[in-house]
């Protein structure tokens, strides 16, 4: 693999990649038996569609208010009583997401690099996802697209990690296991690994990974593969 330039920093996307959105199944099964995986599922793609539509409208929330919005519609959907009472326990559940196995020993790995998150949620929705987690102190940074109202793959979030942690984009491993991330991050100019856990297909987007991956696990080893290491 042809060397590229010197990594300097480490920016992992959070939801699917660092953080099992579908925590909150055990939750909601207990809430709903017998939906609570259908209703995880359907939760996170209305979460998606809302972000993609609020962006294009240039009707930017929020991403508490985007992710209760899309429990509220999933919700009727499916024909579940949610009352308030669940309703904020699920949010709850949200802002306390588990890591993936393979995160931890991953961010300790990339320690001699800056590391840092870059998420579609606000900041205090990061601060107390890290924090309840333990992991807030593995991390230099918390990105949020808050700060430019609008969502990711909008050049303008990327942007974020470059005029923050004063990189230049070719300095930049980007990690994320949502392929409109890799799309978004790579269009951007960053080295993208794809954290491909289910195997998926790339979409015909003409816009492609440097480095995949089915798990967390090896990333710090990729990324020093793949490029020089970072200055002294």
């Amino acid at each position: 693999m042809a060397k590229q330039s010197t990594i300097k920093a480490a920016v992992f996307d959070a939801y699917g990649t660092v953080f099992d959105v579908h925590s909150v199944i055990e939750l909601a099964e207990r809430f709903f038996p017998g939906q609570g995986k259908g209703l995880s599922q359907m939760w996170r793609s209305k979460q998606l569609e809302y972000m993609f539509l609020r962006s294009l409208m240039g009707r930017y929330v929020p991403h508490d208010e985007n992710t209760e919005a899309a429990l509220v519609y999933c919700c009727r959907q499916l024909g579940i009583a949610c009352d308030a009472e669940r309703r904020q326990q699920l949010m709850a559940a949200y802002l306390h997401l588990r890591p993936f196995p393979d995160a931890i020993a991953a961010l300790d790995a990339l320690s001699g690099y800056r590391r840092a998150i870059l998420s579609v949620g606000t900041r205090p929705m990061l601060e107390e996802m890290t924090t309840y987690a333990g992991v807030r102190q593995k991390f230099d940074e918390l990105l949020s697209v808050d700060d430019v109202a609008v969502y990711k793959p909008h050049p303008d979030t990327y942007r974020l990690v470059t005029d923050r942690l004063d990189v230049s984009r070719s300095e930049v491993a980007f990690v994320t296991s949502n392929y409109f991330d890799v799309a978004g991050a790579k269009a951007f100019g960053f080295n993208v690994f794809w954290i491909n856990r289910s195997n998926a297909v790339p979409d015909e987007l003409g816009l492609l990974p440097d480095v995949t991956l089915d798990r967390l696990t090896g990333l710090a080893d990729a990324i020093r593969r793949f490029a020089l290491p970072p200055p002294a």
